[in-house]
């Protein structure tokens, strides 16, 4: 699996003002995260892609890996506050996910949304049909359940 190019950090940051304002729901498919800084304990935020929907909360993939200050923060505390759809601002909790069980996720994203795992899958250099990817993908692309009663 090759790396996965980083978008510029002026253009990941502009969906911010639009989801603190509530317009999520014209960006539904991106969740504005809240987390605290590990060292400095000021509030940073970061957008994300929903990849899957559950009651109550919604599922992130940390694609640049562990490694990822947001990631690192919610290891420290996974406190949050989420901005998604019509959620504007609401508390909630993040829930760090394991291989076995990012796996199950990658598999139902594959059966619900089966054009875009492709379309993802080959931007990536995957192919889905040879076993063990999606093993191999849940061990490097750690998953996120950020769930809050008012999701």
């Amino acid at each position: 699996m090759g790396g996965v190019a980083r978008i510029p950090r002026w253009l990941a940051r502009a969906p911010i003002p639009l989801l603190r304002a509530g317009l999520g729901p014209l960006l539904s498919p991106y969740v504005l995260v809240e987390h605290l800084g590990r060292r400095t304990r000021r509030r940073r935020y970061v957008v994300l892609t929903v990849v899957l929907r559950e009651p109550g909360a919604v599922v992130v993939a940390a694609g640049y890996g562990p490694g990822s200050q947001w990631y690192r923060n919610l290891v420290a505390d996974p406190r949050v506050r989420l901005w998604w759809r019509h959620a504007v601002g609401v508390r909630g909790r993040a829930e760090l996910l394991d291989a076995p069980e990012g796996t199950r996720l990658l598999e139902r994203y594959r059966r619900l949304h089966p054009w875009r795992a492709r379309m993802l899958a080959r931007a990536l250099g995957l192919d889905l049909d040879r076993p063990g990817t999606l093993e191999q993908v849940a061990a490097r692309v750690p998953f996120v359940r950020l769930s809050s009663p008012r999701l």
